[in-house]
């Protein structure tokens, strides 16, 4: 604790804090808020394509399994 930003009374015992801690305290809020929405805007723009690559794997997954075929044994002519 920096002793300056407080406000002690008589008796030595800290009573209050400066109003220079409400503003830097405000400031860290606000720059905290502020990634936070920076954040968000990053994971709304990645949404687009990670629905577009789920969909591809989806349709390459589906085209997979509808060009399987069972296996099948090969009788010896011998």
């Amino acid at each position: 604790m920096n002793p300056g930003l407080v406000i002690r009374g008589e008796d030595g015992k800290v009573m209050s804090v400066r109003e220079a801690v409400n503003a830097m305290l405000l400031n860290e809020f606000l720059k905290e808020h502020r990634k936070v929405e920076e954040q968000g805007a990053v994971i709304a723009r990645q949404q687009q394509p990670i629905k577009a690559l789920t969909a591809g794997l989806q349709k390459v997954g589906e085209k997979i399994e509808s060009t399987e075929t069972t296996p099948q044994l090969v009788a010896d002519r011998h």
